[in-house]
């Protein structure tokens, strides 16, 4: 077997290396009588770019819109019996900030600050948690689309002390409420 690779040489001329491969013939040919005849694989000499003295070549910047699209950080948040005016549904995005949300950069900085790797920011309380028995109010709200790549479907209340600290753990993403 015989194995040629063509590559550019210094002057930018195409110059042959040649490579016997005799082990790997004599070990083909054992397995099959078809393999031991001779085989010439050729690969194209690639041209090289001319590098213009003192221009560093860097990517084009990333744009903001292009940014929304890689990470998917997509959020709609949906909020009942919160008062003030303030139940709805909002849009958010983050990295850059944008959406219908009242306070977008807010809640994109609060998600960030709880984001921690191998940890869900919108986990639900742990089942046999201990929580205080108060009442924070008959406000919902539900989260839906992508956070860091991954899927998001929470459900929020303020049933007990647990899922009011759930709550207060990500407004503004959430509307802020006094219990």
């Amino acid at each position: 077997m015989l194995l040629v690779i063509s590559r550019a040489g210094a002057a930018g001329r195409a110059s042959v290396v040649t490579v016997a491969a005799v082990a790997l013939t004599a070990a083909v040919a054992a397995l099959s009588p078809l393999a031991a005849a001779p085989a010439v694989v050729a690969v194209p000499a690639v041209p090289a770019v001319p590098a213009v003295p003192g221009v560093v070549s860097v990517p084009p910047p990333v744009r903001p819109e292009d940014r929304v699209a890689v990470t998917g950080d997509h959020l709609t948040v949906t909020a009942l019996h919160v008062g003030g005016g303030r139940d709805g549904t909002y849009e958010l995005f983050c990295h850059p900030e944008a959406g219908s949300h009242p306070d977008a950069g807010g809640a994109c900085r609060t998600l960030d600050r709880n984001t921690r790797w191998g940890r869900d920011v919108f986990a639900p309380v742990a089942p046999g948690s201990v929580c205080t028995m108060q009442y924070g109010g008959p406000a919902t709200a539900r989260v839906t689309g992508t956070w860091a790549g991954r899927p998001v479907d929470a459900m929020y209340d303020r049933s007990n002390g647990c899922e009011v600290e759930r709550w207060d753990r990500l407004v503004p993403l959430l509307p802020e409420l006094r219990a």
